[in-house]
Formats: C-alpha cells, structure tokens, sequence
C-alpha cells in the first residue's frame, strides 16, 4: 500500500492516513536511555540545547534499570578505593540516597567497590532528572531508519504505537548500546565476534526470603566449589561455574549473576550476534530456562537459599557487546593495562578487563593498582561524522578494552562529555573534530566530571 493512502476500518468507520506527519526539531536527539543516554540528554538539556531521548522500552535507564542493580566502575580496585566519576552521576547517587535505595559493597572478583540500588526507584530517578533538565521524553519508541548525507545525519524515523513518526536535529546522540544509529547511517563498526569472540549474555534474576547471615557462612571458595561439584554431579545444567550473588537494599532479597549464554555464532561465512532478532529471542527464553537451574541448584546446595523463591527475572536478557564503532580513535588492551593518560581524555576508568567469554570462567586483567587509564573524546566520534556523536557500550575500542571500560560509570562519564559536546556543536555549528577539546574539558571540570586520577 503506497504512502499517503486512506483506510477505513469496517469496525469504527475510522479514517487513517499513513502519511507520516511533519517532522519535529529539536537541536540534540539522544536515542537510548541507559546510563549514557539518560546522561547525555541531562547534559545537553542543561547546555540550552532543545533536546529530546527516544527510548524503546517504557522506562528510561536502559540495562540500569532493566536488567542490573549495581553500578561499577565508580571506585578503583585495589589497595586504596579512589572515587574517579563525578558530575551528573553524584546527582544521580544523591536522589537514590534520598530513597534510602542504595549500598555499596566489595565486588566479589575484586572489581572495585560497587553501588547497589534498587532499580524500580532508579527508573524515577532517571526520569526526575531528565525532565527536571528540561529534555524531552518519548518512550516505546523504535528507531526504523536514519537518513545520512556526507556525513552528516539529517532525520530519524521512529516506530511509535501510532505509527511511525519522524524527527530532525542539529546533533545527534547514538547511545543505544547496540549503535543503532551507526548502523542505519552506514558507519563503520565491529560486530564483535568477527575477529575476537563476543562476550556472552546473562539472564539475571533475583531472589527473596534468602536467610543472608546464613548464606554468609560460606565464603567465595566454597561457593564456587559447590557450584562445581552440582554441575559435575550432572544432575544440574550450570554452563558457569564461577557465577556470583550479593545482598541489595531490600532485606532478605539477593541478586545474581551466573547465567552464560552466547551472544553469536557462525552462520555460512557471516557472524550472527545479539542484534539479531531470532538470536535475542532464542536467548530470552533460554536465559530464564536456564536460571531456573541455578535456583534449583542455590535452594538444593547453598546455605541459606532453602526457603528462597524467585522474586523477578531481569526485564531483558543483559547484554555485553555488539557493534563497537570504529571512531576517530579506537581504544586497546594495551593502552587500557598500562593505564595510559591522553591529552584529549574526558573520563577515567580503573576498571579490570572483565572478558565474559565462553566457557566456565571469566578472565580478569587489572591495571596498575590505583591507576586508570583515560578515556578519549575521539572514541566517542564516529570516524567521518559531521554531527552524530555516541557514548556507552558502542564507543571505539577493540574487544578487551572495551571489556574494562564498558562499566555503567564509564559510560556515564561518555554521556556527560557527548551531551555537553554536543551543546556545543549546538550553539556553534561545529562538526565534533572541530570543537575546542580544552573548552569541553573545563567544562566538564567545572560541572564536576573527574578528568586526572586522584
């Protein structure tokens, strides 16, 4: 049916058109509300930017909301806790203090200390924020398609449940995780998979009545020994043996992470991976399947555990990586291991390599102890973009660093600094590699982001 026809619906006599209505302007379009997204939209509202976030599911806070419960890469491991993420974030950790809806606690493979809330105050959270900033909110929306010219992105159009819908921006934000906007506007990228193996999925789930002072008895070595010994005993199906749980801010209530799933596989001579609807959905139903073999294992082996029941599943299956962007700069293993500083830097992360690969264990790297090492603007500008900028998951680096610097911290740090970039692009008219990287960092300074290691 061409664009522009008249259908009648025989039931209500109805007229529909499915002539798009005229597009909407704004000077910044975020698309996707995680801890990237929600930010940058903070930070480009704040900037004087008219700016609106487009989310596809009916919250904002993305996999912070809709899958996790803890923030990393706040702290650095090591022998000295050292705070290096500042700015919009402490707003963020103020209003779920507020609530009395947050904990911080030791990471169990030593990652840095860690800060659990409770993500149904989160989602409010986010939301007070963005509004109170003055940005725009469109939820249950779907980005179909982009239209790109020399670089240059000129509309979105936008799946909604009155059909579909169109928008146009000065600057754009591409913080969907998956680099949607990438994608459909023909940038270039690594799916991850092609040259090194993807990071699997994780199905998270969470469990009340847990006994915690009992569930305390055992320490980290005896846990992951009975983990071991239900799933060699074969009555049991735990692809990962080495899974963790923690206490949140509801009483007698866990979290865990201990489902593995893997997110690609070869399909002819292409890698297939988690953008992949029929792969994601296959994962969605395998994930909770599989959970309910670790809580089957957790009240049959854990002390503590015998009484529990399953409160929720996570909303969605917990996804690592998928499109990582080739930028303007593309961060490596060996720069984030031997915690090296750049002079265009406007984040830090002290985070260890956390390689979810296939298989029973995960691989650790750590940096120097105390040390982070700087995340550069040029990661988070997509090589040859004129006004399209990213931040989270989809920023430039290889698969191992992106596996230390893709913490939910860290990707807060990127939508700080993509959001007030592009109010500046906003308010100048400047493509990103043209902009004042010297104006940007004190900019950033004086809102409070943390740009050298303490």
């Amino acid at each position: 049916m061409p664009v522009g026809t008249f259908v009648k619906n025989a039931k209500t006599m109805t007229t529909y058109s499915k002539q798009l209505p005229p597009a909407k302007h704004y000077g910044v379009i975020v698309v996707g509300s995680g801890s990237a997204g929600a930010t940058a939209a903070i930070a480009a509202a704040r900037s004087g930017a008219k700016t609106l976030v487009l989310e596809r599911l009916p919250f904002l806070g993305g996999t912070s909301t809709a899958v996790l419960d803890t923030f990393y890469g706040f702290y650095t491991p090591g022998t000295e806790s050292k705070k290096v993420v500042g700015g919009i974030s402490d707003a963020v950790m103020e209003r779920l203090r507020r609530h009395s809806s947050w904990l911080e606690r030791p990471n169990t493979h030593g990652a840095g200390t860690g800060v659990t809330y409770h993500p149904e105050y989160l989602k409010v959270v986010w939301e007070d924020l963005v509004r109170e900033s003055g940005a725009e909110v469109l939820l249950n929306a779907w980005v179909q398609d982009v239209e790109v010219s020399e670089g240059r992105m000129r509309s979105l159009t936008v799946a909604t449940k009155l059909g579909l819908r169109a928008f146009t921006a000065d600057v754009f934000i591409d913080a969907s995780g998956d680099a949607d906007l990438c994608h459909f506007g023909g940038f270039g990228y690594e799916l991850a998979g092609d040259i090194d193996p993807a990071q699997t999925l994780t199905t998270t789930f969470k469990l009340c009545n847990v006994d915690v002072p009992r569930r305390k008895t055992i320490s980290k070595t005896e846990f992951r020994a009975l983990m071991a010994a239900a799933a060699e005993s074969g009555l049991y199906n735990l692809p990962r043996k080495e899974g963790s749980d923690h206490i949140t801010p509801v009483d007698h209530m866990t979290a865990t992470i201990m489902t593995r799933l893997p997110s690609y596989f070869k399909k002819g001579e292409s890698v297939v991976n988690a953008t992949d609807p029929e792969l994601l959905s296959l994962a969605e139903m395998e994930g909770r399947k599989q959970a309910i073999e670790y809580i089957r294992f957790l009240q049959d082996k854990v002390p503590g555990y015998e009484k529990a029941q399953l409160s929720t599943f996570g909303m969605q299956i917990g996804v690592r990586e998928t499109r990582r962007v080739y930028g303007e700069y593309r961060l490596t293993k060996e720069e984030v291991l031997s915690a090296k500083q750049f002079d265009d830097q406007i984040g830090l992360c002290g985070a260890p390599i956390e390689d979810h690969h296939g298989g029973a264990d995960t691989a650790w790297a750590y940096l120097p102890d105390g040390q982070c090492v700087g995340i550069p603007w040029g990661t988070l500008i997509p090589k040859g973009s004129q006004n399209l900028l990213m931040a989270g998951r989809c920023f430039s680096s290889t698969h191992d660093a992106h596996a230390s610097v893709r913490s939910m911290a860290q990707c807060m740090a990127m939508g700080q600094a993509v959001g007030t970039a592009a109010g500046m692009m906003n308010r100048t008219n400047k493509a990103p590699q043209e902009i004042s990287v010297a104006e940007l960092q004190n900019q950033l300074r004086n809102d409070g982001a943390i740009l050298e290691t303490p």
